[in-house]
């Protein structure tokens, strides 16, 4: 007899996203919709054994930066390998369209800046075939990847567009050029862009320190993006605030936002040392708006965003000091045995961090926060962990106690520092009071971007094994709660209604994992971007199979080679 589907997927454990109690039973698929869900008597062409298994929506994540990465490679990893089946990019206001020919340095400056992306990498991986928005859409369009992908409209390339070089010099914007960033919002927007965003954040500048285009700019300017919004009738807003102001500040001007759009509205949302109780102040401010019909959201990492150190990677706390920049390019085994000369260790022990851009100082100069990763990875050590308490413990200097740990495995060793929700009451906050209210939706992976100073877009496979396995009870999140927060809250928020859920007529995106195995491996860096540029991956352990439009990508772990992702266009399903 001829098979009735094309998958079925017998005798898992069903977590269908909504949020409520799991069931046992079968899954089929047919022409890449879910056919039937319960005891399916047909047989598909192919069946997968889910026995001891769990079945979950494909994972859909809202803030990635794989803009570039999707023009040169077909595999989004690392959000691909960790289930995770749609991505949402051109985050923070920054991005590579519009961008006109005599553009394309200062943007790819601006994300070399911004989002650590070497600019070698882009300088050769990037085809540039593309000028306006509507046009980066159409060359996305050709495009055949492992999962899903939409974009957003980045407000800084959108300004330097627009105004040219007053843009780059962050000159204010005369009305006939917010008139013309308003009407190019609902131009992307309505070419299905699946919104705008834009960047406050002080820490977003050119490696020079110079600020993004977006950072500095006047209120007036935000608005006209949102009122695109308003006039294309759709889109959602995606913020990066600026934390240096009160959590009051930045709320009023989501608020406006908002009010001005029509549309939801979210913003990067982190525990911050600098405001211990600013998350609480959010947290209520997002609860009387959502009550006055404003839909806000904040976009929250689920652990403590994992800043990376090591000597193969961007940076560690002896990468700005002068006696390190001749050493910085060698080759890694050189540089060991450079660093292992008693003169140099003392010279570099000696100074301190200089930089244009004070994020990148701040980063390295905190040695208080700074731990071994280890393998498995630890996110969540306690602060008597750090190596700067070890030292102490020992009577010895902190720094020359990291200076011998970068030293460790031939130079292999990754050192790990935690940036907001980072220790203690913060982290274990954020699992009580920022993840399991409705005012959240999970993000901020970042895959596509940091490729040699973050590797969070595995936060699914952490998700899964810290929150829901192996967190204390009272700490912890129900398995149907966490699989809802990743899978139906992010794709209802951004308007992807067809997929997120398992129920008849969706999109056949899945995850079949063995729960009890799941496990998330030490990031690696690896070479293999363009120009043999360095990124980090990571692997896990324990996703059976994850199914993307109905086809198999991955199959315990390993890529299948199918290629069935494409360009989702706001209002095409």
């Amino acid at each position: 007899m001829d098979a009735q589907f094309d998958l079925v997927i017998r005798g898992g454990t069903i977590i269908d996203g909504s949020g409520g109690d799991s069931t046992e039973g079968d899954v089929a698929i047919a022409a890449g919709r879910i056919a039937a869900i319960g005891n399916v008597s047909g047989t598909g062409v192919e069946e997968i054994e889910a026995k001891d298994c769990i079945v979950t929506p494909g994972f859909v994540d809202i803030h990635t930066h794989y803009d570039g990465q999707v023009t040169w490679e077909n595999r989004l990893a690392p959000s691909s390998n960790h289930g995770t089946t749609t991505v949402i990019m051109g985050n923070c206001g920054v991005g590579f369209a519009p961008c006109r020919p005599d553009q394309h340095d200062l943007v790819i400056r601006l994300m070399e800046g911004v989002e650590d992306i070497p600019g070698v990498v882009m300088a050769e991986g990037v085809p540039w075939n593309w000028i306006t928005f509507p046009d980066y859409l159409d060359a996305l369009s050709q495009r055949h990847t492992d999962v899903d992908f939409a974009a957003q409209l980045p407000h800084s390339p959108l300004r330097v567009f627009v105004m040219g070089q007053r843009g780059a010099d962050l000159e204010p914007p005369t009305d006939d050029d917010l008139r013309e960033m308003r009407r190019l919002t609902a131009e992307a927007v309505e070419a299905g862009a699946l919104g705008v965003s834009t960047s406050r954040n002080l820490a977003h500048r050119f490696r020079t320190g110079q600020l993004a285009p977006s950072v500095n700019t006047e209120e007036a300017e935000v608005l006209a993006l949102a009122a695109g919004l308003r006039e294309a009738g759709t889109g959602v807003f995606q913020m990066v605030p600026n934390t240096d102001m009160s959590s009051e500040a930045q709320l009023d001007l989501l608020r406006k936002v908002a009010e001005t759009a029509g549309r939801p509205v979210s913003f990067s949302f982190l525990q911050s040392h600098l405001q211990p109780d600013g998350w609480r102040t959010m947290l209520d401010g997002l609860a009387e708006a959502n009550s006055q019909g404003l839909d806000i959201k904040g976009q929250v990492l689920p652990r403590p965003v994992g800043g990376l150190m090591g000597l193969e990677l961007s940076f560690h706390p002896f990468s700005l000091n002068p006696s390190f920049r001749p050493l910085a390019d060698l080759p890694l085994g050189e540089k060991v045995r450079a660093m292992r000369d008693p003169q140099t260790r003392a010279h570099l022990i000696s100074e301190t961090p200089e930089s244009p851009q004070p994020f990148f100082v701040f980063f390295v100069s905190d040695y208080e926060s700074i731990f071994v990763l280890g393998d498995p990875p630890n996110y969540h050590p306690s602060a008597q962990e750090s190596i700067a308490a070890q030292a102490r413990s020992k009577g010895r200097a902190p720094l020359e106690v990291i200076y011998d740990a970068l030293l460790e495995r031939d130079g292999h060793q990754i050192l790990y520092r935690p940036m907001g929700n980072a220790l203690g009451e913060c982290f274990e906050s954020c699992g009580r009071n920022m993840l399991k209210t409705d005012l959240t939706v999970i993000g901020l992976g970042d895959g596509g971007a940091h490729y040699s100073m973050i590797c969070d877009a595995a936060y699914p496979t952490y998700i899964l094994t810290y929150w829901t396995r192996d967190a204390a009870p009272d700490k912890a999140l129900s398995l149907p709660l966490a699989i809802r927060k990743l899978t139906h809250d992010p794709a209802a928020f951004v308007g992807l209604d067809d997929r997120g859920l398992i129920r008849l007529g969706a999109k056949a995106d899945l995850n079949v994992i063995d729960y009890d195995k799941l496990a998330l491996a030490a990031p690696h860096p690896t070479y293999d971007l363009p120009a043999g540029g360095r990124r980090l991956r990571q692997e896990s352990r324990g996703y059976r199979a994850t199914i993307l439009s109905g086809q198999v990508t991955y199959r315990d772990g390993e890529p299948t080679g199918a290629l069935p992702g494409r360009l989702v266009r706001r209002g095409v399903h």
